[in-house]
């Protein structure tokens, strides 16, 4: 396999036309055919790109290469938005009497679209703790047909053994599709693990510039092909514009990365000796208690950490307000820190008692480190902290 910089860059060699170092940007709804046999042939064509944009863009086909490349996985397709991704998939392999398995600590999106969307078309949905690896296995049942993972997942850190609960998925007869969004192929391929789907919101670290919403799925050709038979139904269609933008980010994704992963373990590391921190979250640190675990399955353990002020919500107004150079914004991955209090999103998309049992609380930070300078942005969170620390 070539290194990830050089696929980040190659990885779509032989689908940019006339020779061009930057591809063109192919913005065209429709393509024409100069024959009534290669009109048919077009618009029979499975993820073709040279037909209708809804069912296919080169701009596409270029960024589907090169994750799909990147994951290990053997095609892959784009969509308008990470939410968009992961709908798709849903509606693409689930029926009505279906059930599926889903973390209890997962984006607040998915646990939406799992508990509160799919119900609807009479899918169940039964959550677990995902760092009881024996809780996959009882909830999973002869009508599971999907396994959905997140890892590291957001916004408390905790890891899933994928290793372990592919196995168990796998001879119960289910898929196990993963978010690999936190981790990035860079950190982590779940496809070596056996994941059948992988799936990332493009938006954060493969795009990487706050600049573009995309959501990108790999795996079999197969099982992509089934997702993309509904996805030129539901209509989640990525701009070629912002294809092109996706793919101009992932250009970057090595190196910037390698700056998200240190920038992260140098801040989590300075905050958990901080006397205003209750607790640090992260994979990379050994008081994590999975640590073990992140060092087995992960190369790299990624740009987010999540924060616990002691003073709860007073103590992370007093951070943020202190803060000098990270944005208070929702998103991550993006070149600039962004800090958010996930209580206050997560309650904007799962009712009381769902966020209850999430585990966040009033208190928590979730922080995607940017690419600035280390010593800069530690600098910035302890000064934040101390003003902070009088609270508690």
């Amino acid at each position: 396999m070539s290194g990830f910089g050089t696929i980040a860059v190659h990885g779509d060699d032989g689908l940019v036309p006339g020779g061009a170092v930057a591809p063109p940007i192919v913005q065209s709804a429709t393509f024409s055919a100069e024959s009534d046999e290669q009109f048919a042939a077009l618009a029979t064509e499975t993820r073709g790109s040279t037909f209708y944009t809804r069912y296919g863009n080169p701009n596409h086909a270029q960024v589907a290469a090169v994750v799909a490349e990147l994951e290990g996985a053997e095609t892959g397709l784009v969509t308008a938005s990470g939410m968009g991704a992961i709908s798709t998939v849903a509606l693409a392999l689930l029926s009505a009497g279906d059930h599926v398995v889903a973390q209890r600590s997962m984006y607040g999106g998915t646990t939406s679209l799992t508990t509160g969307l799919l119900p609807r078309f009479g899918v169940s949905c039964t959550q677990v703790d995902q760092t009881d690896t024996g809780a996959f296995e009882r909830a999973l049942g002869p009508r599971t047909r999907l396994v959905l993972v997140e890892t590291p997942s957001n916004p408390l850190l905790e890891l899933t053994d994928l290793t372990a609960v592919v196995e168990l998925a796998h001879a119960a007869g289910a898929l196990v599709v993963v978010d690999n969004t936190f981790a990035t192929p860079v950190n982590q391929r779940p496809m070596s693990a056996g994941a059948d789907l992988v799936w990332h919101s493009g938006t954060k670290f493969l795009g990487g510039h706050s600049d573009v919403s995309a959501g990108v799925v790999v795996g079999s050709a197969e099982l992509v092909d089934r997702v993309w038979q509904t996805a030129i139904v539901t209509g989640s269609t990525l701009g070629p514009v912002d294809a092109w933008l996706l793919l101009r980010g992932i250009r970057t994704l090595p190196l910037r990365v390698e700056r998200h992963n240190a920038n992260a373990l140098a801040l989590a590391r300075a905050l958990q000796e901080h006397p205003a921190v209750a607790r640090v979250r992260y994979p990379g640190l050994p008081s994590h208690p999975q640590h073990a675990l992140a060092r087995r399955q992960m190369t790299g353990f990624g740009g987010v950490l999540s924060v616990e002020v002691k003073a709860g919500r007073a103590g992370v107004a007093a951070l943020l307000a202190g803060l000098r150079l990270a944005k208070r914004a929702a998103s991550l991955g993006s070149v600039s820190t962004l800090v958010v209090h996930p209580r206050s999103m997560w309650a904007g998309m799962v009712d009381a008692e769902q966020l209850a049992a999430t585990g966040i609380g009033e208190g928590l930070v979730r922080v995607s480190t940017g690419i600035e300078d280390t010593a800069d942005l530690v600098d910035d969170f302890v000064a934040a902290l101390d003003k902070a620390a009088d609270l508690g």
